[in-house]
């Protein structure tokens, strides 16, 4: 049979495949106005001349893939699709002749298998921290494979959490333990819920993702758009749908409790995790939960937490992030910018874009989470500070696009010194204790409490988000009043001068770069686009370590997970962070039976 050894295929949607064809290409007028169809007749006579065969000869095919090229004229869609033949036995054949096509190769195994089974009894159920995208899927795949975690979620349910975050958005009143950042789902809740990500993900475990996903009520068009994304309004439901499934499987889930203490006892090799010290927030009662596995999912913004863990010796570092603004401009811009004269066309829907710029300095300045018809919002979590985010729905149809615009920083630019550390965050986490010329583990958060605070002052001190027009922006002059683009920032803005927001590299570097953007996207420079800031909620300032087996070094059964821990950015690689970290506890558990 050609060297080729035959491996059955297959997922939750449909029979099994064995081929997958990449490269087809149909022009936009072929297809179908409706969003989620595709012109399977179409696909399948072009699949059958690409492959040498007869239609008769394809028995299944199934859209792997669709995106759009418009870099001609001619917007064309480009779909990769996966096959099965009607004779199972030409399948390898098949594939050994077309050898040297890159556009031909064999349907890899998408489908997760658990790494085992808990036993009837366990000494002690796993417990997950956190229950954003990496703890929920941390927690689901260990429901699966019948763990029965217990969730420790500081926030609140994902609805009850909705309500306060709008008390911000509408009433200027902030919940620091119910708000963008904290409460079921995480902080990617209240985003565009993107669905895609550039981690290396061999095992396919994104598809799992993506797949349990729209078993819980998502769309089934996140399996194969290229950018894939749900929208807030959807991803509430399906956040209540995967909790439920949890549950099911005996797993439990407790909302208002926050993780205070870990609490550790010493080993021949070191120390291990013994317990967590938890505050339940409606009654200020604190208890001690026993605890031998933890996987701490915390997010990217849990700050006194991580203060906490690098109090007990938890091994971590400073790493880089980006902090900046972000950008609003017309949504019809942007979609004529990329789509041309098909702009408009309900297949495509709003246009999103990427962008980078290398400045003469060495930084680097580029859009980041870009929310196509979408909103800026008010994401802080701390009183007195001022953080921006966007977010937009599945439609997809405000009338305005928004992006990060923002420029990478590393620790080398974090503050040291101790007024600094004690303003931010306390004395007892002084710079005097780090070696010299280390950065500190949380002299990260020292330069993001810095700058929240400095927007919100800006801001008027009222949770109002100061906001330039780039006109004025890239003449150094303060904004008096926006123009033609109305800031969808709420509870509002107040117009400033935003160079003194950032520092001086940022503004110089986002100053360089806009003009440059305006070359790739004509009109991206508009003087009436609008500036809000601050964006400095990014990616997580530090990294927690951990080893081959995704222990941290410092205790034996304590498991940094996701974005917070500095191993993901972004639902979906936080998602397959999870089930990676799920299943190191799940293989260290069946050890111990």
């Amino acid at each position: 049979m050609g060297g080729f050894c035959f491996v059955l295929v297959s997922d939750s949607y449909g029979p099994t495949y064995m081929i997958r064809l990449s490269e087809i290409r149909l022009p936009l007028p072929a297809l179908p106005s409706e969003r989620g169809a595709h012109p399977l007749d179409a696909l399948r006579n072009q699949a059958a001349q690409a492959l040498g065969l007869v239609h008769s000869e394809i028995a299944a095919l199934r859209v792997f893939k669709r995106s759009f090229d418009a870099r001609k004229r001619e917007l064309l869609a480009v779909y990769i699709v996966d096959l099965q033949l009607i004779d199972p036995e030409q399948e390898n054949a098949l594939l050994a002749r077309h050898a040297d096509n890159p556009h031909v190769h064999r349907t890899p195994d998408m489908q997760w298998r658990p790494v085992g089974r808990a036993p009837n009894s366990l000494p002690q159920r796993p417990v997950v921290v956190g229950f954003g995208p990496c703890g929920m899927f941390a927690a689901l795949v260990l429901a699966q494979m019948g763990f029965k975690p217990i969730v420790l979620e500081r926030g609140k349910a994902v609805r009850e959490r909705t309500q306060d975050t709008w008390a911000l958005w509408r009433r200027r009143e902030l919940h620091p333990e119910s708000n963008v950042q904290f409460g079921e789902g995480g902080a990617g809740t209240f985003s565009d819920g993107k669905l895609y990500s550039q981690i290396k993900d061999p095992r396919h475990l994104g598809r799992k993702v993506m797949q349990e996903f729209v078993q819980a009520g998502a769309p089934e068009e996140i399996l194969y758009a290229a950018h894939p994304h749900i929208g807030t309004f959807k991803l509430v439901k399906v956040v209540e749908t995967l909790r439920a499934q949890i549950i099911a499987l005996g797993g439990e889930v407790r909302f208002g409790q926050r993780v205070t203490d870990l609490i550790m006892e010493p080993t021949p090799r070191g120390r291990q995790v013994v317990g967590l010290r938890v505050l339940d927030q409606a009654t200020g009662a604190s208890q001690e939960l026993p605890a031998s596995c933890v996987v701490l999912a915390l997010g990217h913004s849990a700050r006194d937490t991580f203060a906490m863990l690098c109090d007990r010796g938890v091994a971590m570092e400073a790493k880089p992030f980006s902090i900046g603004f972000r950008i609003e401009h017309p949504q019809g811009l942007i979609d004529r910018a990329r789509w041309g004269r098909h702009a408009g066309h309900p297949l495509l829907g709003a246009a999103d874009y990427k962008l980078v710029h290398h400045a003469a300095s060495g930084r680097t300045a580029y859009s980041f989470c870009m929310c196509p018809g979408g909103t800026v919002v008010a994401a802080t979590s701390e009183p007195g500070r001022v953080v921006t985010n966007g977010m937009s729905q599945y439609s997809r149809n405000e009338r305005n696009a928004n992006a990060g615009l923002v420029v990478g920083v590393t620790p080398a630019d974090y503050p040291q010194d101790a007024a600094a550390f004690e303003a931010a965050l306390g004395a007892h986490h002084g710079a005097a204790e780090q070696p010299r010329g280390t950065a500190h583990p949380l002299s990260g958060i020292v330069l993001q409490r810095q700058l929240e605070s400095h927007a919100y002052v800006l801001g008027g001190s009222d949770y109002s988000a100061p906001a330039q027009l780039v006109g004025d922006f890239l003449a150094g002059r303060p904004s008096s009043g926006m123009a033609s683009v109305a800031p969808s920032y709420q509870p509002g803005v107040r117009p400033a001068d935003l160079s003194s927001a950032l520092p001086g590299y940022a503004i110089d570097t986002l100053r360089e770069a806009l003009p440059r953007f305006g070359l790739t996207i004509d009109g991206f420079d508009m003087p009436d686009a609008v500036l809000t800031g601050v964006e400095t909620r990014t990616s997580s300032p530090l990294r927690m370590h951990r080893g081959e087996d995704l222990q941290s070094p410092s205790a034996t059964g304590l498991y940094p997970a996701g974005e917070g821990a500095g191993y993901a950015g972004g639902i979906l690689s936080a998602g397959v962070d999870g089930i990676k970290v799920g299943e190191a506890v799940a293989r260290s558990l069946l050890r111990l039976v």
